[in-house]
């Protein structure tokens, strides 16, 4: 069982509708996750598939790893590159969310996914950003990512597959869509990993660098909710430390 219907969704701000369109369009590779079909976006209404919920299943799982390694390896122009035809000034759930292409990984990452959420979060991550380039890891091309994969956009359909939906897609660095996926939970999560790693092995020590990739959406929450989310980023910034 297939798409079925179109969903019609308002969004707040005719930015939002344009940067998910475009995600949405960016992540249909061959061979990746399947996403729903952009029927139209306009003056921030964004007609969509609506598809059909089944329930989570390890076939399912597995296909998926494998799937989200193939959309990683499809690449993007540079870290920090929107999709074609998405603004620059995007956003992650509620948040704004800077795409700004950079060559690096390390630099990009602490300047436009942590520092700006730090300061408005009032969490101290100077001494991350001091060491980013040591804590970083290996050298990585950039990644298409899905960029907000948690749990909830991970759409388990009817027809059978794991669909991916809601995107901030970005160029980024895969660690962090899996860091993402690991942090609210997800249905077979080890077989997800493992037969992303049949497709497209991970650098030594990405366990270990787990909390410095979730540390952007941990001060994303901070900013947007507080609570119990900014004592999280502040440990998930302790522990990237002590890799």
């Amino acid at each position: 069982m297939g798409p079925r219907a179109a969903l019609r969704r308002k969004h707040q701000s005719p930015r939002a509708t344009t940067a998910e369109a475009a995600g949405l369009r960016w992540l249909r590779v061959e061979g990746g996750p399947p996403v729903p079909f952009v029927h139209s976006a306009h003056k921030g209404e964004l007609v969509i598939d609506e598809i059909p919920h089944g329930e989570p299943n390890l076939q399912a799982a597995v296909t998926f790893g494998r799937r989200l390694a193939a959309l990683h390896l499809t690449g993007a122009p540079a870290f920090g590159a929107p999709p074609p035809g998405g603004p620059r000034e995007a956003t992650i759930g509620m948040a704004s969310m800077l795409n700004e292409p950079a060559p690096e990984w390390p630099s990009w990452f602490a300047s436009h996914r942590i520092e700006p959420y730090a300061r408005e979060a009032g969490i101290d991550v100077s001494e991350v950003f001091a060491r980013i380039d040591e804590l970083a890891g290996p050298p990585e091309p950039p990644a298409r990512l899905h960029g907000d994969l948690w749990s909830g956009n991970v759409l388990w359909g009817a027809d059978g597959q794991v669909w991916l939906i809601d995107p901030a897609a970005h160029g980024g660095h895969r660690e962090s869509d899996l860091a993402m996926l690991q942090l609210f939970g997800c249905p077979f999560l080890d077989h997800v990993l493992g037969a992303y790693q049949e497709v497209a092995p991970l650098a030594d020590g990405w366990q270990a660098r787990v909390p410095l990739h979730q540390l952007f959406p941990l001060l994303v929450h901070a900013v947007l909710f507080g609570g119990g989310y900014r004592a999280q980023a502040i440990s998930a910034a302790r522990a990237a430390l002590l890799g």
